[in-house]
């Protein structure tokens, strides 16, 4: 009778624990999300003549995102962003080739992000840690984003973040035989939107 009474609990308890680890899967699971092409990149500086933009929409982005049982994001665990840095485009071809001479797209063709940590801060806020490469200079950088659940349940990421040509090797490109100069400093703002 102990026996059976025994291995009643056994099994009680095994059951128990798949259902506790099940109930935790699904209270923390892991969605892979991505883009492809599908990108709003906003590249912005300032010149001794004029303010200036170059624009990008090719690259790829892929995220994996972790969820409540209520549907609330709760952790980033992984993200890379790869953008081909030719695929910046301003109004003027001029202005571009300098910008790709500037950014060493002949032996650095890709700009990129990789994720080595995230916090979500609340406010549909999230502070991430990671490695950003630009004209084949890589460097730490912090990227704050906020993010939207969409009604179809894709995710939509903006964000910008500041920063110095110098801080990755590169000289702000002149035109005009050096009669107009850009700005050390620049904008990047992003926009995506990422889905299952």
């Amino acid at each position: 009778m102990k026996k059976i009474k025994n291995f009643k609990e056994r099994i009680g308890i095994i059951l128990m624990t798949m259902l506790l680890l099940m109930i935790a899967s699904f209270t923390n699971a892991q969605v892979k999300y991505s883009t492809k092409d599908d990108l709003n990149l906003l590249v912005s500086g300032t010149s001794t003549l004029h303010d200036w933009d170059m624009k990008a929409a090719k690259g790829d982005c892929v995220a994996v995102f972790s969820f409540n049982a209520g549907g609330d994001v709760t952790a980033l665990s992984s993200l890379t962003v790869n953008i081909p840095a030719e695929a910046l485009k301003s109004e003027h071809s001029g202005m571009d080739k300098n910008a790709y001479k500037a950014l060493k797209t002949d032996k650095a063709p890709t700009i990129s992000y990789k994720l080595a940590s995230a916090t979500i801060v609340g406010n549909n806020t999230i502070k991430c840690t990671g490695k950003l490469t630009i004209a084949g200079a890589t460097r730490d950088a912090e990227l704050v984003a906020t993010y939207k659940i969409n009604a179809d349940k894709s995710i939509s990421v903006s964000g910008k973040k500041n920063i110095s040509m110098k801080d990755f090797n590169m000289e702000p490109p002149s035109f005009m035989m050096g009669t107009i100069k850009t700005g050390n400093d620049i904008v990047l703002k992003f926009d995506v939107t990422l889905r299952k």
